[in-house]
C-alpha cells in the first residue's frame, strides 16, 4: 500500500502543477490584454503536451520503471513551474513557453498505471489502479488554491508552493519508491515497442472508451460553470461550487469503478456507465429544473464518467501484455486527455448557432450509446478471446 500511496501522491502533485494556468486564465487575459482565443491557447498548451507526452513516457516507464520515472518527471516539472512563477507571466510568448514545458507534469499518469499494475495481482488491479487514478483530483487542488494564493500572497506564490511540493516529493520518491519484484522489462527499442502497441486491439478499444469517459470528465470540469451560468443564470461562485461537486463525485467514483470491475468485470461496468451517461445527457437536453432533476442528471453523469474511467484501466490491466502496460497506458491516456477538447468546442459552437445547448447534449447521448454498444459487442468479444488465449496459449 505504501507504493500505491506514493504513486497516487505523485500523480496528484504533478496534476496540481499541470493545472496551474487554467484558474489564472481570466487574470492573464486582463493583465496581458489577451483575446479569448489567446487565453484558450494558454490553457490548452500544457493539456495537449501532457496528453501527447504520455505516449513516450508510458513506453519509457515500461523500460526504466516508476522508481526512475516518478522522481525524474517530478523534478523536470519543477523548472517550468518556477519559470512561470518568477519570470513567465510578462507576455503571451513567455506563458506559452512555460506552458509547453509545464505539460511534462501531465505525463505522470502514464507512469503510475504500469507501476501500480505490477504491484497487485490481477483480481485487485482494478481497485488499485482506480485508487491511483483518483489522483486526478490534483486539478481540484489547483482550482481551489491558485487564485486565492495569488490574491493573498502575490502572483508567484502558487508556483513557488507547488515547486516546493514537487521537489520534496521527488526526493521522497527517489528514496522510497521500489519497482515490483519480478517486473517484466522489455528489451526492444522505444520505436519497436510503440509500433507493437499500436498493433494491439486493446490499445484502440481502450482509447475510444477513455476518450469518452475521461474526456467527458475533463470537458464538464472545464465547461460546466459556463453552461450553468448561461442555461440557469447562476452566479460565478454558485456555478463553480456545483462544478466542484461534479468533479469530487467523479474522482470518488473512479476507484469504485475499478473495484466493481474486479468483482463483475470491466465490460459490464462500462456498459452500465455509458448507458447512465446517455440517459443523463438526454434528460439534460431538455434543460429541466436544476433542482432536483438537473442536479440528479449531472451527478449521475459524473458518477458514470468516474466509474467508466476506472473501469477502462481495469480493462487495460487485464488485457494488455505485462511488458506493454505502460505503452498502452500512454496511448490511452493521451486519447482521454485529447478527448476533453472536443465537447467544449461543440458546446460553444452549438450555443452560438442555436442559442441553446440541447443539440450538443443529444450528440453526447448518441456517442455514449454508441460506445455502450461497442463495449458490449467488440470489446466483450475481444476480452473473451484474450481470456481464452491466456488459458489455452
Amino acid at each position: 500500500m505504501l507504493m500505491l500511496a506514493l504513486a497516487g501522491s505523485g500523480f496528484a502533485i504533478n496534476f496540481w502543477a499541470w493545472a496551474l494556468l487554467s484558474p489564472l486564465g481570466p487574470r492573464f487575459k486582463e493583465l496581458l490584454g489577451l483575446t479569448p482565443a489567446q487565453q484558450a491557447l494558454v490553457v490548452a498548451v500544457p493539456v495537449v503536451v501532457g496528453s501527447l507526452g504520455r505516449i513516450p513516457v508510458g513506453a519509457l516507464t515500461d523500460r526504466f520503471g516508476g522508481r526512475v520515472m516518478f522522481p525524474l518527471i517530478s523534478t523536470a516539472t519543477v523548472f517550468p513551474v518556477l519559470y512561470i512563477g518568477l519570470a513567465g507571466q510578462t507576455s503571451l510568448a513567455a506563458l506559452l513557453v512555460g506552458g509547453f514545458f509545464l505539460g511534462i507534469g501531465g505525463t505522470a499518469f502514464a507512469i503510475g498505471v504500469p507501476f501500480v499494475n505490477a504491484w497487485f495481482p490481477p483480481e485487485r488491479r482494478g481497485f488499485a489502479i482506480g485508487l491511483f487514478g483518483a489522483g486526478m483530483g490534483g486539478t481540484a487542488i489547483s482550482a481551489l488554491t491558485t487564485v486565492k494564493l495569488v490574491k493573498s500572497q502575490g502572483a508567484s506564490a502558487p508556483f513557488l508552493v507547488t515547486a516546493l511540493v514537487l521537489a520534496v516529493y521527488a526526493v521522497v520518491a527517489a528514496l522510497l519508491l521500489r519497482d515490483a519484484p519480478g517486473r517484466t522489462v522489455p528489451t526492444t527499442s522505444l520505436a519497436e515497442r510503440l509500433t507493437a502497441t499500436l498493433r494491439l486491439s486493446i490499445t484502440w478499444q481502450a482509447s475510444i472508451l477513455y476518450a469518452v469517459a475521461f474526456g467527458g470528465y475533463v470537458a464538464f470540469s472545464v465547461y460546466l460553470p459556463a453552461y450553468l451560468k448561461t442555461a440557469y443564470g447562476l452566479d460565478q461562485a454558485d456555478a463553480a461550487n456545483r462544478m466542484a461537486g461534479f468533479v469530487l463525485l467523479a474522482v470518488l467514483m473512479r476507484p469504485i469503478g475499478g473495484w466493481l470491475s474486479d468483482r463483475f468485470g470491466p465490460v459490464p461496468v462500462l456498459v452500465v456507465g455509458y448507458a447512465v451517461l446517455c440517459a443523463g445527457a438526454l434528460t439534460q437536453a431538455f434543460t429541466p429544473a436544476l433542482m432536483p432533476v438537473g442536479t440528479i442528471a449531472f451527478l449521475s453523469m459524473a458518477a458514470a464518467l468516474g466509474a467508466g474511467s476506472g473501469a477502462t484501466f481495469a480493462l487495460v490491466a487485464r488485457a494488455a501484455p505485462a511488458a506493454q502496460v505502460g505503452s498502452v497506458t500512454g496511448m490511452v491516456g493521451a486519447a482521454g486527455g485529447l478527448g476533453g477538447f472536443v465537447p467544449p468546442l461543440v458546446m460553444g459552437f452549438v450555443y452560438g448557432w442555436l442559442g441553446s445547448y440541447w443539440l450538443a447534449l443529444v450528440l453526447l447521448a448518441i456517442v455514449a450509446a454508441a460506445t455502450a454498444v461497442l463495449t458490449a459487442t467488440k470489446v466483450q468479444a475481444a476480452t473473451r478471446t484474450r481470456a481464452a488465449t491466456a488459458v489455452h496459449p
